[in-house]
């Protein structure tokens, strides 16, 4: 896994893509950055792959990033606790920087459509709707995000690094970040506990 890579290419549908699948770390994966998780590709083309790590909840809250950030919120009854909430940990790239996976159906400053479902926005006005109340009604906030160079991701999949798995929408958004990689696994009918360093991929 590289950790460097740029950012600003919006995802284009190639032959044999991967984006919009899930990445689920084969179990003797070691890499302190990857062990146990699940990676979200929302772009895969000749020059390389980049995604988010799903289900890797890092120490900051999401009030604590929006008062770092300097954008004012008022707790509204009913709400997803901002204090509860916590920023994913999404990868090892631009660590400082946000990316915002979030229902389609809106654009901002920067916003990049995945799929008819699904887009990527990585400017802070986004924050600051989803402060007022006013942003998507399903999103995942992460700081970071995993690259991989050209021919990178396809020898680490060669290699049985990953199992592919078409990604589904609902799992993006749970909260339940300890079951995603179980649940991203169930999709094909199989368990993580079935799987050894011998085993296949997708």
């Amino acid at each position: 896994m590289t950790q460097n890579s740029s950012t600003a290419s919006q995802y284009e549908a190639t032959p044999g893509s991967l984006a919009n699948q899930f990445l689920i770390a084969m179990p003797h994966l070691e890499d302190p950055w990857f062990n146990q998780t699940v990676t979200y590709l929302w772009r895969h083309n000749d020059e390389g792959a980049l995604g988010i790590v799903i289900n890797k909840p890092s120490n900051m809250r999401l009030a604590e990033l929006l008062e770092e950030l300097k954008i004012s919120f008022e707790q509204r009854k009913g709400d997803i606790d901002f204090h509860s909430q916590r920023v994913m940990t999404g990868g090892p790239v631009e660590r400082n920087k946000g990316f915002i996976l979030h229902n389609s159906g809106r654009e901002w400053e920067y916003t990049l459509p995945i799929t008819p479902e699904l887009s990527l926005s990585m400017s802070k006005d986004i924050l600051a709707d989803i402060a007022l109340g006013t942003g998507p009604e399903r999103y995942l906030v992460a700081l970071g995000c995993a690259g991989w160079e050209a021919g990178q991701l396809e020898q680490e999949i060669s290699d049985n690094v990953w199992l592919t798995v078409p990604a589904v929408t609902e799992l993006i958004f749970s909260s339940d970040h300890s079951k995603k990689a179980e649940a991203a696994a169930s999709i094909l009918g199989i368990s993580l506990d079935q799987l050894s360093s011998t085993a296949g991929h997708s």
